[in-house]
């Protein structure tokens, strides 16, 4: 074997080292035309998740929920004013949180309550 066939087989020793270091293909994607697997089944029993926790009214703003959709006329004189406010919804207004605060809103063109909410 001379130095042609010597310098035949490294390189062909070198090619087969780096093919072995190569990762692997990857599969096909699935195609439409293959069935999905079923999703799995839903927990039940006392692995399941316990129910979403109710937010907490701090102003006591779920009382005046029946003010949505009604005049600002309707909305009653609060018994601690500092800790209402009523703007219109184009209206400026600080964005500070209280969560004892009342916030109302109103359209300004219809005159009707669009919201009531703590902040």
């Amino acid at each position: 074997m001379g130095a042609f066939g010597l310098s035949r087989l490294l390189a062909l020793s070198a090619c087969l080292i780096m093919a072995g270091c190569a990762t692997p293909p990857s599969a096909p994607p699935e195609t439409a035309t293959t069935t999905a697997a079923a999703p799995p089944p839903a927990p039940s029993g006392p692995s399941a998740a316990p129910p979403p926790t109710p937010l907490v009214d701090h102003c006591g703003a779920a009382d005046l929920q029946y003010l949505v959709g009604r005049s600002k006329s309707d909305i009653p004189v609060p018994v601690k004013p500092a800790s209402r406010r009523v703007l219109c919804t184009t209206c400026p207004m600080t964005r500070d949180y209280r969560e004892d605060r009342q916030t109302i809103l109103f359209d300004e063109q219809t005159g009707l309550v669009t919201a009531v909410t703590c902040d």
